[in-house]
């Protein structure tokens, strides 16, 4: 395989959406992980129903590829309502955001990814739908300007944001539920990786599932990402049964080692380690060494690198632990102080 990034999740090809969808759990009940969360959110749903009225408009965070949207798409099937999607970068104008909630119905649910990056004005357009129900949408403009008042069904606005710190309070103090999702744990994850499995009709053991489930780095999105490509490899050299030696030959040839780690994960830990001693540094000079983007570092690579312990941040910058040093098979008494 070449140096595909296979822990880049943050964007799904056409396939992959499209297969991605079949995946998904229907309802709560299919939900797997984030217990806490879905315990609190049938209470939320049971309690609205039993007064016939709308879900409290409600904000999922999280790192990338853990179930937001998945679990957006439970909530409104579990209220039994129509389901819109789009994004904060596609809603470019005010008026792009007019047509889409003057198309609601009550209850309906409308399911905003990536929220934080809503522009400003946009943003401001948005309280009064979600306080009041209602929008003044200004036509014409200087000494004929009008201002139009639309009267909204009352709705459910389920914001996503993998930077929650990144939302506005007014924006944050709006929403009336807030949850945080968590890491998987691999048991959690094995058992994501037998039902997509089956979904899938690949024929796979416990052992592989669980390895698989190692690997995917607490994320469900990449789980089925693995599994897709461990099924490709079954099928040309294994004769499309999957065991554990045919996933550990297909997650080793496509660069994803025992921590999940990929070519890009090594390459960072290397850039700390090797070129600036182990740190402390700061992100932007991390991107410039790797030639990557800051905000696919912050959001893709260090997560899991953060939540594992493999790096921790500090006032004047990313320091490289123990653990990364043992990963990387480089003495921890070699490095050099830098500060």
């Amino acid at each position: 395989m070449d140096e595909e990034k296979y822990v880049d999740y943050l964007k799904e090809n056409e396939e992959e959406k499209i297969i991605n969808l079949s995946l998904r759990p229907k309802n709560l009940e299919e939900f797997i992980g984030q217990t806490k969360t879905v315990d609190s959110l049938k209470i939320a749903i049971q309690a609205a129903k039993g007064r016939n009225e709308p879900l409290e408009h409600l904000l999922l965070s999280g790192p990338p590829g853990l179930g937001k949207t998945s679990l957006a798409y439970c909530i409104a099937h579990e209220m039994g309502k129509k389901f819109t999607s789009t994004s904060g970068p596609a809603i470019e104008r005010a008026g792009d955001l007019v047509g889409i909630l003057t198309n609601l119905e009550r209850g309906d649910i409308l399911f905003v990814d990536e929220i934080h990056r809503l522009s400003k004005v946009v943003e401001e357009f948005l309280y009064p739908a979600m306080e009041n129900f209602q929008i003044d949408f200004v036509i014409d403009k200087g000494p004929y300007a009008k201002s139009v008042k639309f009267n909204l069904k009352p709705f459910t606005l389920i914001g996503a944001t993998t930077r929650k710190g990144m939302l506005s309070s007014p924006l944050r103090g709006r929403f009336g539920l807030f949850f945080d999702f968590d890491f998987y744990n691999p048991e959690a994850l094995s058992i994501i990786a037998h039902r997509s499995a089956e979904l899938l009709e690949v024929q796979i053991d416990k052992e592989s599932c669980l390895e698989i489930a190692k690997r995917s780095r607490g994320t469900p999105r990449l789980c089925n990402r693995l599994l897709k490509r461990i099924r490709d490899y079954a099928q040309v050299i294994g004769e499309g049964v999957v065991n554990i030696k045919i996933t550990r030959d297909a997650l080793n040839q496509i660069g994803v080692d025992g921590e999940g780690f990929d070519k890009m994960d090594r390459k960072y830990l290397e850039t700390i380690i090797g070129l600036y001693r182990g740190g402390p540094v700061g992100i932007e000079a991390i991107a410039a060494s790797l030639g990557e983007d800051k905000a696919t570092l912050e959001d893709v690579v260090e997560p899991y690198l953060l939540n594992k312990g493999y790096v921790i941040r500090t006032p004047r910058g990313r320091l490289a632990t123990r653990a990364s040093y043992n990963h990387l098979n480089i003495p921890y008494e070699s490095r050099q102080e830098s500060f």
